[in-house]
């Protein structure tokens, strides 16, 4: 996410601490859902498909938030 971008992504999160906060959620969760599909972290099958709603969610919220911010 945001490739490419990581001089205005690092400007905004400096200067906006919701999109820090948020962005740093949205890794946690990539990072869980990773974790419980290589089996390292175990997890059902509901818990799994909600962790991955959350994060497309935080996802999304993010994108609109920096399409807002940019311009």
């Amino acid at each position: 996410m945001f490739e490419g971008q990581q001089s205005q992504l690092e400007d905004v999160m400096q200067s906006n601490p919701e999109f820090r906060r948020l962005y740093q959620h949205h890794k946690k969760l990539d990072k869980k859902v990773m974790d419980a599909e290589l089996g390292v972290l175990p997890v059902d099958d509901v818990t799994l498909s909600q962790m991955k709603r959350e994060k497309l969610a935080a996802k999304d919220r993010l994108a609109r938030m920096y399409e807002t911010l940019e311009h």
